[in-house]
């Protein structure tokens, strides 16, 4: 009996991976086979992660030009996936979150006649322009996506709400939690240069949203400035995104300090082991919003809205914006009080149980 190919499609380094493991559980499939596209919508983080996970694409559309806008980067995937699901002729595709290449590929998908499944399904802030355009990506996926794998109970409600059938929805967990444990059983060192941090507190940070250009993230490094001299057993490292709207105005506000850190984008592997051992979290990434409570550590989100209300509801996350004093503020506590931070650890993780991907296959088999 020849096995269904889903084709599996992703662009960034956060799709590649939480779905490496639905890959890897594809793979294990006897009746499903995976094959892997990826678009190219970020180059080198994703050759990065592609490599830590072992992936080799079956495709790559390898769309990422210069100074590339959001009209472009989606008109050249779906143009490009064309050709692809016309080779292929999968039985599904599965996309993941809320990226260009996501809403690009599920589109495609719909032309083509080849029904979707939406990894990760079901996160909203309830404003369409916050985090922009990942909401409205969100909310465009779920009226193509023909299964709809939610993360949470709160996410499978909000596709209810808006008149998603509750039969083309299923809790699975977040898959990222699957990626996590199977990078931390690896025990992955440290970067070279970061190993040794002298018994001091490190603070991992974070901060490459488009939201946060300019006035946001000039905010944030002047709240890093003021924790770093207020507390001189607090080590900084900034792993700085190579947006140069990221890049130039992080290197010129904290390139000097000698207790802030800022090195190039890490692998997924040399992050989990610096996130391991982190006593606090300041990020704008969504997936760090998830990874640090999985791993008992406290997280400010520097956004003005989070889709992952979970780590809020359970205490372990704070929303602070982008608001210098606010930032300091949040951070001082948990570094001035232990209390306060023991708080915040995580007991339960609110994103899953490390078995999503094992669910997704499960309910394909089901249906195709």
């Amino acid at each position: 009996m020849s096995r269904a190919a889903v084709l599996v499609v992703c662009g960034t380094r956060p799709e590649v991976i939480k779905l490496a493991p639905v890959i890897a559980a594809l793979a294990a499939s006897p009746a499903l086979a995976p094959r892997l596209c990826v678009t190219g919508q970020h180059r080198e983080m994703l050759d990065q992660t592609l490599a830590v996970f072992g992936l080799v694409p079956d495709w790559d559309l390898a769309v990422m030009q210069p100074a590339q806008d959001l009209a472009a980067v989606t008109a050249r995937i779906v143009a490009g996936l064309a050709p692809v699901l016309a080779a292929e002729r999968p039985a599904a595709m599965l996309v993941q979150g809320d990226t260009s290449s996501t809403l690009a590929a599920a589109l495609a998908a719909f032309y083509a006649g080849v029904p979707v499944g939406h990894v990760e399904a079901g996160l909203r802030t309830g404003r369409l322009d916050d985090p922009f355009p990942e909401e409205m990506h969100r909310r465009l996926i779920a009226q193509l996506a023909a299964w709809h794998y939610a993360p949470s109970a709160a996410a499978a409600a909000a596709l209810r709400r808006e008149g998603v059938a509750a039969d083309r929805i299923a809790v699975t967990g977040n898959t990222v939690v699957d990626a996590l444990a199977a990078i931390a059983a690896r025990d992955p060192a440290p970067p070279p240069g970061l190993a040794d941090l002298a018994g001091a507190r490190l603070v991992l940070v974070t901060g490459h949203r488009r939201e946060s250009f300019g006035r946001g993230l000039a905010a944030l490094c002047d709240a890093l400035l003021a924790v770093a001299d207020r507390f001189p057993d607090v080590r900084i490292v900034y792993p700085v995104h190579l947006s140069p709207a990221v890049h130039g105005p992080v290197r010129a506000r904290l390139g000097d300090h000698p207790r802030i850190t800022l090195s190039p984008p890490l692998d997924y592997a040399a992050f989990i082991a610096l996130l391991r051992r982190a006593y606090l979290v300041i990020t704008d990434s969504g997936g760090v919003q998830e990874e640090a409570p999985s791993l008992a550590v406290p997280v400010l989100v520097t956004r003005a809205a989070t889709e992952r209300r979970e780590a809020l509801d359970a205490g372990i996350a704070r929303l602070v914006g982008t608001d210098r004093d606010a930032i300091v503020g949040a951070a001082a506590a948990l570094l001035s009080d232990p209390a306060a931070h023991a708080a915040m650890r995580a007991t339960a993780n609110p994103f899953g149980d490390g078995q999503a991907a094992g669910r997704i296959v499960a309910h394909l088999t089901t249906v195709l």
